[in-house]
């Protein structure tokens, strides 16, 4: 009788409207265990001796990935499950183990990303790999997955078809990596794959597919590169001058995922006070996402991008350390034209702007503006910051910002990525918040345009 009872005990509650998720990890200073998936986010408490504990109200069955410090590890939950996790994080995806209700299903997940892992562990020999060779180390990843799937005994059967397919798309994802990849690593400049490279089924396929997009990472990663490529194609690489007529297929994504991935990732690009069409760019984003953290978001870069639309009077900085010796305040340079670089001496896109720097400043010598280069190096980084100065022999106005990505003009312009580029008028009023880089002719063009040269 007793046995019958835990029997019962331990068997998946189908009518449940929730899972409960327990785990213990070891070596890790984390406070807490992420769960997440799309829109659903769930954030457990680590207690000291790493033990945690939670009823998540999951909002259906499928696939979540829990995430612990750096470590992260695919998951499957279902309403009734009952799932205990054993993580070493020093050892992460070796030591990933589950028991109860749903461990079967989550055991194979994570060997199957850890064999994935081990198959491409050497990134220069895999993507080295010549056609066919990538193609049937895919091959034996993907069978080797597949036995291991097929010999898993009263799982969930809506996972076991779902997994199916995403050992597919999981073939697929690095099938359209390795044209890149291979020309990279195998250092072959140019090159493209065969024709017979790809299956009809990858070559034609599209991407509307709801659940695939929640299921698979694979998936996910294809069809928003695929998205991705369509709008550029359509935009271009000139973002200042995008409209919202430009951006109306994002009104067709079919996955309402999709659509707000899409909608988070240009928002930070495109709504920019250096775009003439922001509002209505920040209307359509608004119009068609459904996520309200990004709605927030999105909002909040609008409001301040507001305030650094040309005209408006420009965010100060006061005393920065000047490199030639004493402070300089962007008041000091009132009566002249101020281009600002915004950048760091660990950014390699910053760096590969100096050259280009120093032509537009060799062109403009003698003009009414002046080049200022403001480094947001941490305070520890200050001798590397003086040292690139000297051995690079960098021209211009070199500063240092009081409080690197806190000192408050980087926080007044919303700068969340380096390089940036500014040009400030005369009169200290803002010309272009978001201004070309020097490697863009357009710079050229502002810069006689302002000066009338």
């Amino acid at each position: 009788m007793l046995c019958a009872i835990s029997i019962v005990a331990c068997e998946k509650d189908t009518k449940a409207d929730y899972a409960l998720l327990t785990g213990k990890i070891e070596n890790t200073r984390a406070k807490s265990a992420i769960l997440n998936a799309g829109d659903y986010t769930a954030e457990i408490a680590i207690a000291t001796n790493g033990t945690f504990s939670d009823t998540l109200r999951i909002p259906e069955n499928g696939f979540y990935t829990l995430t612990i410090g750096r470590g992260l590890t695919p998951m499957f939950l279902g309403k009734g499950d009952s799932i205990h996790v054993a993580i070493d994080a020093a050892q992460f995806d070796e030591s990933v183990t589950y028991t109860g209700n749903g461990a079967e299903e989550n055991n194979y997940l994570a060997k199957k990303a850890l064999n994935n892992q081990t198959v491409m562990a050497n990134t220069v020999a895999f993507y080295s790999l010549d056609e066919a060779g990538f193609k049937n180390t895919l091959s034996e990843m993907k069978t080797d997955n597949e036995t291991k799937l097929t010999a898993l005994k009263d799982i969930d059967t809506d996972f076991l078809a779902t997994e199916k397919q995403n050992l597919v798309y999981d073939q697929y994802a690095l099938m359209q990596s390795y044209g890149q990849s291979h020309a990279y690593y195998a250092k072959k400049q140019g090159f493209k794959v065969s024709d017979n490279f790809f299956p009809e089924e990858l070559k034609n396929m599209t991407y509307d597919d709801a659940k695939a997009y929640k299921s698979s990472k694979s998936y996910q990663q294809m069809a928003f590169k695929a998205t991705m490529d369509n709008m550029f194609e359509t935009i271009g690489n000139d973002i200042a001058s995008v409209s919202a007529n430009d951006l109306k297929a994002i009104k067709d994504i079919k996955i309402p995922a999709l659509k707000n991935d899409v909608i988070s990732y240009l928002g930070g690009y495109v709504i920019s006070a250096g775009n003439d069409n922001m509002e209505g760019i920040y209307n359509l984003f608004i119009e068609n996402t459904t996520n309200d953290d990004i709605k927030t978001s999105l909002t909040e870069t609008f409001e301040m991008n507001k305030k650094l639309v040309k005209g408006n009077p420009s965010p100060q900085f006061v005393d920065y350390e000047n490199h030639k010796g004493g402070t300089t305040s962007l008041s000091d340079l009132k009566g002249k034209y101020v281009y600002v670089d915004v950048w760091a001496t660990w950014c390699g896109p910053c760096k590969r702007e100096i050259p280009f720097l120093k032509e537009v400043e060799k062109k403009f010598h003698g003009e009414n503006v002046v080049f200022v280069s403001t480094s947001i190096d941490r305070a520890k980084d200050h001798e590397a910051w003086d040292n690139m100065v000297n051995d690079l022999d960098l021209g211009g106005m070199q500063l240092f910002a009081d409080n690197a990505w806190n000192s408050k003009f980087v926080q007044d312009y919303g700068i969340k990525g380096i390089p940036r580029f500014i040009l400030i008028g005369p009169d200290g009023t803002i010309v272009n918040a978001d201004a070309p880089r020097p490697s863009d002719p357009k710079l050229t063009e502002l810069l006689q345009s302002e000066l009338k040269i």
